[in-house]
C-alpha cells in the first residue's frame, strides 16, 4: 500500500481541526483527486461531515479498541485513493495510561502506523511568537514521527501573522498556511460534540465555504507534497472479521433516523461484505422493523431529544415486541434506553419507551460517562457467544434511575478497573451503554 497520507492533528480540541479536515476534503476532491478519509478514535459524527465533503464513507482507526490486523486492513480503504487524510482526536498525542489492542488509541500511533505526516493545527489566539515553542515540542516530541508543518488558525490581523511567522521560522517549523478568526465559519456543537451532519441545514454550502477558505489561506500543492505512506503489504485480515467471522444476522433491521444514527461505517461495511442485508427502518417515522429481520439493532444517538415522538410510535413499539418474541433484539447506548421502560427528558418529564427491559434512565441530572471499555459477555447478545470479549466506548450523559434485569456482562474501563454500567439481558433482548467496536 503506498497510497500517500496526512493526518491532522493538534495540540488539544477546539482548535480546528475538523474545520481544516473538511475544507481540504473539500478542495482536493474538487481538484479532481481521490480522497479518502478517516478519523483517529471512536467517534460518530466527524466520519458523517468527512462523508458530506468528499463523497467517501470515512472510517474510524482506534489502537485501543483494534489490533493491528484490523487497523491494516482499514487503511487499505485508501487502496484506490490518490490521497487519505486522517483527522485526528484531541492532542496529537492523547491516549490512555494502560494499552489495549495496539495501542493507547492516541493520533500520533496512527500517524507512526501508515507512515503518516502530521499538519498540526495551532489556535494562535493571545499569542505570537510563542505559538513556535508549542509547535516545536510537538515536532521534536516524538523524534521517529513525521512532521510536516502546521496551520496557524484564528489569526487576529497582518501583523499578528507576521509575528507568529518569525517564530516559527526562527524554530524552523514550516508554515502551511494562515487562517484568519472568522466567526461565520464554526458547526453548531451539542453534548456529544457536532450536531450532526444529516441535521446540519445548508452543510453542503457550509463546506464548500471552508474549502474556498482554505483554498485562498493555505498552500494546498505543498500539502499534496507533504503526503507520504509507510510501504506495506496489503492486509492479509479481511476486514470482515472486525465484529466475528460472521455477521451477527443474515438479515438485519437497523434503526437509522435523528434518534438512532451511530453506526461504525467499518462494523456495517464487513457486515454487508460477508454478505448481510441491513434494512434500514425509521422509530421516529413509526416505522416497523421488516417481519423478515433475523435482528433488530437499535444503534445509539439522540433519543432523549424525541422522547416524545418515541413514545407515540405505537406501531414502532408494538412490531418490536412481536419480533422479541421469537428473534434477538440488542440496543447501543440510545438504542438500549429506548429499549427500557422509560427515559426521563431534561425538563424531568418521563416518556415511555419499548418496555422489553426493565431499564429508567434520565438526563434531568446529566453526568458525563466516557471512556473505552472492554466487555466479557454473560449471555449471548446479537450473534455473539457468551465469554467472548468484546472493546468498544461509552459516551453518554444519562443516569440509571433503574435497572433490574440481569447485567449482561462483566466491563472494565482502560486502566482494568470495574465499570457498573453492565448493560442487562431480558429474554431475546440485549442492550449495553457501550458501543462495540470490535471483538478480541
Amino acid at each position: 500500500m503506498t497510497t500517500p497520507g496526512l493526518l491532522i492533528a493538534a495540540p488539544a480540541s477546539g482548535t480546528g481541526k475538523t474545520t481544516v479536515t473538511l475544507g481540504l476534503l473539500r478542495a482536493f476532491t474538487g481538484a479532481g483527486l481521490v480522497v479518502q478519509p478517516f478519523k483517529s478514535g471512536p467517534d460518530y459524527i466527524d466520519p458523517a461531515f468527512h462523508h458530506a465533503a468528499c463523497g467517501r464513507a470515512s472510517f474510524n482507526l482506534d489502537g485501543w479498541t483494534m489490533p493491528g490486523t484490523l487497523l491494516d486492513a482499514l487503511g487499505d480503504k485508501a487502496g484506490d485513493a490518490d490521497l487519505s487524510i486522517v483527522e485526528g482526536s484531541m492532542g496529537l498525542f492523547d491516549g490512555v495510561a494502560k494499552p489495549g489492542a495496539s495501542g493507547t488509541g492516541a493520533s500520533a500511533e496512527i500517524a507512526h502506523r501508515m507512515g503518516y505526516p502530521v499538519i498540526l493545527v495551532i489556535d494562535v489566539s493571545g499569542q505570537a511568537q510563542s505559538a513556535a515553542a508549542t509547535a516545536l515540542g510537538f515536532a521534536r516530541f516524538d523524534p521517529g514521527l513525521p512532521f510536516a508543518g502546521v496551520i496557524l488558525n484564528r489569526v487576529a490581523s497582518p501583523r499578528h501573522e507576521r509575528l507568529v511567522r518569525a517564530g516559527m521560522e526562527a524554530a524552523g517549523i514550516r508554515v502551511l498556511g494562515a487562517l484568519p478568526r472568522r466567526g461565520d465559519l464554526v458547526l453548531p456543537e451539542r453534548h456529544l460534540g457536532l450536531v450532526q451532519a444529516a441535521e446540519h441545514p445548508a452543510l453542503d454550502a457550509l463546506i464548500a465555504d471552508y474549502a474556498t477558505f482554505l483554498t485562498a489561506h493555505v498552500d494546498l500543492s505543498a500539502i499534496r507534497d507533504a503526503a507520504r505512506a509507510a510501504p506495506r503489504a496489503p492486509a492479509t485480515t479481511p476486514a470482515t472479521t472486525i465484529a466475528d467471522s460472521a455477521p451477527p444476522a443474515q438479515r438485519i433491521a437497523l434503526a437509522q433516523d435523528a434518534a438512532f444514527s451511530f453506526t461504525y461505517p467499518h462494523l456495517l461495511d464487513a457486515w454487508r461484505m460477508a454478505g448481510a442485508q441491513i434494512l434500514p427502518f425509521s422509530p421516529l417515522a413509526d416505522e416497523a422493523p421488516d417481519p423478515l429481520a433475523d435482528l433488530v439493532w437499535l444503534p445509539g444517538g439522540y433519543p432523549e431529544l424525541h422522547a416524545g415522538r418515541l413514545a407515540a410510535a405505537d406501531r414502532f413499539r408494538s412490531r418490536l415486541a412481536e419480533h422479541a418474541r421469537t428473534r434477538p433484539i440488542h440496543g447501543e447506548c440510545g438504542g438500549y434506553m429506548a429499549l427500557g421502560e422509560a427515559l426521563i427528558d431534561a425538563d424531568g418529564t418521563r416518556h415511555r419507551m419499548a418496555g422489553l427491559l426493565g431499564l429508567v434512565t434520565s438526563y434531568e441530572k446529566r453526568r458525563m460517562h466516557l471512556g473505552y471499555r472492554e466487555a466479557t459477555l454473560n449471555a449471548p447478545m446479537a450473534g455473539l457467544p457468551a465469554g467472548r470479549r468484546l472493546a468498544g466506548h461509552e459516551f453518554h450523559y444519562s443516569t440509571v434511575i433503574a435497572q433490574p434485569d440481569a447485567p449482561l456482562a462483566h466491563v472494565i474501563d482502560a486502566t482494568g478497573a470495574a465499570v457498573i454500567e453492565t448493560g442487562s439481558h431480558r429474554g431475546t433482548v440485549t442492550g449495553t451503554f457501550f458501543h462495540m467496536v470490535a471483538a478480541r
